[in-house]
């Protein structure tokens, strides 16, 4: 519960998670000139076929520490118990975006770690979204269900070229969560 305390500097986490990733990535990808956008996944950085598959999974390893240290933020400053739960979700996404870079791609929890990376993701800010709602915040938590929503009819109604490209479609909206929170939680 934020009790008039200054806001910690925590609240932007989320934002350093998404830049932690996407520098990974860029690392990955010049290291593995073989990557290509649209027709591989991401996750294919840190397979068995990568070279120096180390840079993604440690990568990604670290983005969640700072995934999980974005949702103690949200958790801390929440006003009631559904942005709380919605801060929990983000926190449980946390260790499955850890879990993805120990079980990388090739391994067998990989498809499952990776998929509810994301499906915790987004039911975090919309479980956080419809706090807001409820405490007064209507606009602000109709942006997180937008985000929701976002995410959901791109998962199941577009045609992707790649993993890759649904990957870096959903990582952008939950970049747009992590800056929603930052700019509506001053």
């Amino acid at each position: 519960m934020d009790l008039g305390r200054p806001r910690s500097p925590f609240k932007y986490m989320g934002l350093i998670a998404s830049a932690i990733f996407w520098t990974t990535a860029a690392l990955s990808i010049a290291v593995n000139p073989w990557f290509d956008f649209f027709r591989d996944a991401f996750s294919d950085l840190g397979g068995p076929g990568a070279g120096d598959p180390w840079i993604y999974n440690t990568g990604l390893i670290v983005a969640a520490v700072f995934l999980g240290l974005f949702s103690m933020d949200i958790i801390a400053s929440s006003s009631n118990k559904l942005e709380a739960v919605g801060g929990a979700y983000i926190s449980i996404s946390a260790v499955f975006l850890a879990l993805i870079g120990i079980y990388h791609a090739g391994t067998r929890p990989h498809v499952f770690v990776s998929t509810w990376f994301f499906i915790q993701a987004f039911l975090g800010f919309l479980i956080y979204g419809l706090g807001l709602a409820l405490a007064g915040g209507k606009r602000l938590g109709l942006s997180y269900a937008a985000v929701f929503l976002a995410a959901l009819a791109g998962a199941l109604a577009a045609p992707w070229p790649s993993a890759a490209a649904l990957e870096a479609y959903e990582i952008v909206l939950l970049t747009a969560g992590a800056a929603l929170y930052v700019v509506g939680r001053r």
